[in-house]
């Protein structure tokens, strides 16, 4: 007997948009339309509808509005949205008032959107399934809570991930379907990539998507930790009888059964090294001022922010704790290699300051956007957060303009190939003098005007320079005032 498809109601006042959504399912499910909330309303009373995804902006009642409705009318249906910006005050609204179950933010990509569509179904059918076991659980009362906690279990493998933002494009995606993979198999992990670059959120995602799921996630940084106070927090320490102390408890029985992510583990020093190897091959350690070798089950994910394979080859780090993290090993790439992510990644941390903050803020102009994805973010994600947060400081209209960013990197040079970092390269390159001091001469120009809001009088009197003379080197230089940009009122 085949089984039927599942019915996803989508709902858009946009066609075009409709048509895209279709394409996307229409191979896994059976894809009902609507172009309004009373359309949809109807299309509900017509079908048996498992998941209706629905555009938030839209003529008369908005997307919440409606999912609202079908939530008292339809509990079961699960219910999506789609929204072109995070708020999370809005979100934190929509999913009290509507029960809203996942989020997808635009531009979506066609494998997001049937993952999330996925997902939804399984949910419906979990709940159909766990609406049967209630009917059990009377008899079988402990048998049923174990199935129901494995389905919960299996539902929740991989949904970590999309907390991880990146574009369609992102060299992001081949880490994050690696982990993936990863995810499901119980063995230790190694990330590695530069600091800041995201391992932290990546291992926690890991642990959601895996059998450990429902049990702890704990994590450590090494860096700048002593070895004392290392060993202490990972293992414990038994206080002599009438000293008047408590026994520790360390990390690694606390997360016992769960996950343990230890950052910075080039830090180690080489007895903690040898005890994570103990830890890793044989699941034994033991505490401070103990005798005893206690057992734990956990899992170990391990960051380190260099080439460990280097520092083995050096000598610095043990060869076979190496060998026996590295059964898995993920590389993140830099934010200097993941151009096409600085304006998503930038906007939701705009979205979640001006929230915290309660500062409106609504985005960035092109020509900001177009300064922050040409820098090469030595700091990467933290870097990009600081930049963000100050631009939002002392940001006068919604939209933040490139005025607004650090002078560094408005004089940074603008390439494809990336941002100079400073000036300095300048001294110490090749060409001759003339040509050296012109590209300094142009940067400090394009800085001065994009500070001052291309206030071409201001400019000429911080820089000496008479109009004439200002105007002279812009034409030499060949800098032009971005379109879209408004300038200053000139003094005259």
């Amino acid at each position: 007997m085949t089984t039927p498809r599942p019915a996803i109601l989508l709902v858009d006042d946009e066609p075009h948009s409709l048509s895209a959504m279709r394409m996307a399912l229409e191979d896994e499910f059976d894809c009902l339309t609507a172009s309004d909330a009373e359309s949809a309303v109807a299309r509900m009373e017509e079908e048996w509808v498992q998941v209706v995804i629905c555009d938030q902006r839209m003529p008369g009642r908005t997307g919440v509005e409606l999912l609202t409705d079908l939530r008292e009318r339809w509990p079961d249906a699960v219910r999506i949205i789609i929204t072109g910006y995070t708020d999370p005050a809005a979100m934190a609204s929509a999913i009290n008032d509507a029960g809203i179950h996942q989020f997808l933010t635009k531009p979506w990509h066609p494998e997001q959107l049937l993952m999330t569509a996925r997902n939804g179904a399984r949910l419906f059918q979990l709940a159909r399934e766990n609406e049967r076991m209630a009917l059990d659980m009377r008899l079988l009362a402990s048998s049923a809570q174990s199935k129901l906690d494995k389905r919960r279990a299996a539902l929740r493998e991989g949904l970590g991930f999309d907390t991880i933002l990146r574009s369609p494009h992102s060299p992001m995606n081949a880490v994050i379907e690696a982990a993936r993979h990863y995810a499901g198999f119980d063995i230790p992990v190694l990330l590695t990539g530069e600091p800041g670059t995201g391992r932290g959120p990546l291992a926690r995602a890991m642990h959601l998507a895996s059998l450990r799921s429902d049990r702890p996630f704990n994590a450590l940084s090494l860096s700048g930790l002593p070895e004392d106070l290392a060993m202490m927090e990972l293992f414990g320490a038994r206080r002599a009888a009438g000293s008047g102390g408590a026994n520790r408890i360390g990390l690694v029985r606390k997360a016992d059964r769960g996950t343990l992510f230890l950052e910075g583990i080039e830090h180690a020093t080489p007895a903690l090294q040898l005890a994570l190897w103990r830890l890793v091959d044989e699941g034994t350690y033991s505490p401070g001022g103990g005798q005893e070798t206690l057992t734990t089950n956990l899992r170990l994910i391990a960051g380190a922010g260099t080439d460990l394979a280097m520092a083995v080859a050096e000598g610095r780090f043990r060869p076979d704790l190496y060998y026996a993290l590295a059964v898995a090993e993920l590389t993140l790439p830099p934010l200097r290699a993941r151009r096409g992510d600085v304006a998503l990644l930038a906007q939701s941390f705009l979205d979640d300051l001006a929230a915290r903050h309660g500062k409106t803020a609504h985005g960035f102009t092109p020509a900001a956007l177009d300064f922050l994805e040409n820098w090469d973010w030595p700091g990467n994600l933290k870097e990009l957060h600081n930049e963000v947060t100050r631009m939002l400081v002392f940001a006068r209209d919604p939209m933040l303009g490139a005025e607004l960013i650090s002078r560094q990197i408005l004089q940074a040079d603008p390439s494809d190939g990336g941002a100079d970092r400073s000036a300095e390269a300048v001294l110490t390159a090749s060409g001759t003098l003339k040509d050296r001091t012109d590209l300094i001469e142009m940067r400090i120009l394009r800085e001065t005007l994009t500070r001052l809001r291309w206030n071409k009088s201001r400019a000429a009197v911080e820089l000496g320079l008479s109009r004439v003379g200002l105007r002279a080197k812009l034409d030499r230089y060949g800098i032009a005032e971005p379109s879209d940009h408004a300038p200053e009122e000139e003094e005259t």
